[in-house]
């Protein structure tokens, strides 16, 4: 008798999160392109049809571990999107929080980054994703302007949503490459102090 769509095979529902921390530590030491859903399925001791009662294949599971990210990466920028305090303050809290995120998720993050562009389930997700950041940045950077005639003076004339989407794609690779040991921005200080004055420069100073 197989188990029902709706229902947890083996009644186990601590199998999902064995997938996907399996992905996540088999990425430690090898590129999401090497790993086999065979390897998955092995690494987290679960069968072929526990595997695919949770997830359509490899790219399922990794986008779940990217989504958890991202939203992990969504929370450390609400100050700054909510204007809790200052915007100097709160970008580098943002950026800082943001850093710590990028390091703690570095094997999952990288690997979305090195597999977006040649995978079309990955590219639609990753896109999708990124977007999340360039929308929220959109928001608060016009609340910014019809706030604040300063910078509506800065920005004056200035397309806010390519501004937004190269301040937002920009922090990705800052922050792919300290994830992946690369100087200065190996250096979290360096990192931290370079993309927060980008923001500020860019918007407020």
């Amino acid at each position: 008798m197989t188990a029902r769509r709706d229902e947890p095979p083996q009644g186990d529902i601590g199998l999902r999160e064995r997938i996907l921390d399996a992905l996540r530590e088999l990425l430690r030491d090898r590129t999401f392109d090497t790993i086999s859903v065979a390897e998955i399925i092995a690494a987290a001791g679960v069968s072929r049809a526990s595997f695919y009662f949770y997830f359509a294949g490899k790219q399922s599971v990794l986008a779940e571990l990217v989504r958890r990210a991202v939203s992990a990466g969504h929370e450390a920028a609400q100050p700054w999107v909510r204007a809790t305090a200052g915007p100097h303050e709160t970008l580098r809290a943002g950026v800082d929080a943001g850093a710590g995120l990028w390091l703690s998720n570095a094997a999952v993050l990288r690997a979305i980054v090195e597999s977006w562009a040649s995978d079309p389930q990955l590219r639609e997700l990753w896109l999708a994703q990124m977007k999340t950041f360039t929308d929220a940045a959109i928001a608060r950077i016009e609340a910014d302007r019809q706030a604040d005639p300063a910078v509506a003076a800065r920005l004056d004339g200035v397309d806010v949503p390519a501004l937004a989407a190269s301040l937002t794609w920009t922090g990705e690779r800052l922050y792919y490459l300290a994830a992946c040991g690369l100087p200065p921005f190996d250096d979290r200080a360096v990192l931290v102090d370079t993309l927060t004055h980008l923001w500020v420069s860019a918007l407020y100073d």
